[in-house]
């Protein structure tokens, strides 16, 4: 007879197996059934399980130091791999830019709400506050990313606590929302931005946030070409902040350091999570642009957010030994190439 958990399972009429070891692309059960990890655990172990350079590099952080509050010490590998995510995205992040460390992509997307709050404050903006998404997007559970996230289902249980931002029509040209067929389109699922814009206070616009290739409501949903063009157009002509949430697409899935950079679109925030510390340490990020940045340096100074774990030592030098793997593996050059054969499993986990 099964022993009764005391955890609070996320689905209680379901048994779940204890996992004792990863190896590679499999989890091993404590009875020794092995599972082929397709997916990388939702997508965040890119590198694969039980890289065994991953959890010295946190031992020995740990014994050095294991937390130290942000509000009165930075530390050394923080302040690593915070130059190492600016050297990885996009130019306007590399001269100025700056880089806030969260536990997980959900953190990530608080964080960015607050941030381009704070920013049009910091501008004489003080109307706006609204963060425009995509119908049935997801970007994240807790409330205020369950404010921007757009899917109707994991909306539906909390709809009395959400607000309604507005979100636009999804960009899914297999199931095109308005019935049209690229290129004739004309882009419309872009446009309808500027509709959505035009229809409402604009002035209380703060920002956009989209997934550049959709992933947890929409398998791998590539947007056609001049999509992100024209989504970054509006949102300049708008004065609008643009948020590129990389959680799922971010540290070089697509072949690239960062989705966006397929188009070679320049984001003002990007969000990271998952694959950047790649399962080993609950990690995110959010990476602000030079421009974002100026005005709290010229402002206030001082950004009225935080959480006990920002920048968490241990974390963000698990953070640094995935870099040093996919630095020694090769792996975005292995992405591009897609030369699947020549990688082992026990190394790379391809989604």
């Amino acid at each position: 007879m099964a022993t009764k958990s005391g955890l609070f399972s996320r689905n209680f009429k379901k048994t779940y197996p204890i996992a004792a070891c990863g190896e590679g692309c499999w989890i091993i059960d404590q009875s020794g059934r092995r599972y082929l990890d397709a997916s990388g655990q939702a997508a965040v172990v890119s590198i694969g399980h039980g890289v065994p350079e991953i959890g010295r590099a946190m031992a020995e952080q740990s014994s050095r130091i294991a937390f130290a509050h942000t509000s009165q010490f930075h530390t050394a590998p923080a302040e690593k791999l915070a130059a190492r995510l600016l050297a990885f995205a996009p130019a306007n992040f590399r001269d100025g830019g700056r880089v806030y460390f969260t536990s997980g992509g959900s953190e990530a997307t608080e964080t960015a709400i607050k941030l381009v709050r704070q920013f049009h404050l910091e501008t004489g903006q003080k109307n706006r506050y609204r963060v425009i998404s995509r119908s049935q997007s997801y970007h994240g559970s807790t409330l205020g990313a369950m404010t921007v996230s757009g899917n109707v289902a994991r909306r539906a249980p909390y709809a009395p606590m959400i607000a309604e931002w507005g979100h636009i029509a999804p960009c899914f040209c297999y199931h095109c929302p308005f019935e049209k067929t690229f290129p004739q389109c004309q882009l419309a699922c872009a446009d309808d931005l500027e509709v959505h814009l035009r229809e409402h206070e604009s002035d209380q616009a703060a920002a956009f946030i989209f997934e550049p290739v959709v992933g947890a409501t929409l398998g791998a949903a590539v947007p056609p070409e001049g999509y992100v063009a024209r989504i970054a157009e509006i949102c300049r002509k708008h004065g609008i902040l643009l948020i590129a949430d990389e959680v799922m697409t971010g540290m070089g899935r697509t072949g690239k350091p960062f989705a966006v950079q397929h188009w070679g679109i320049e984001p003002d925030i990007i969000l990271v999570g998952k694959g950047v510390a790649s399962g080993y340490a609950p990690l995110g990020a959010v990476l602000v642009s030079a421009r974002v940045v100026e005005a709290f340096e010229r402002g206030s100074g001082a950004f009225m957010h935080g959480f006990t774990y920002q920048s968490h030592p241990v974390s963000t030098a698990a953070g640094n030994a995935v870099f040093d793997y996919l630095d020694a593996t090769k792996f975005v050059n292995r992405v591009i190439s897609r030369d699947i054969n020549k990688v082992a499993v026990d190394q790379v986990i391809y989604c």
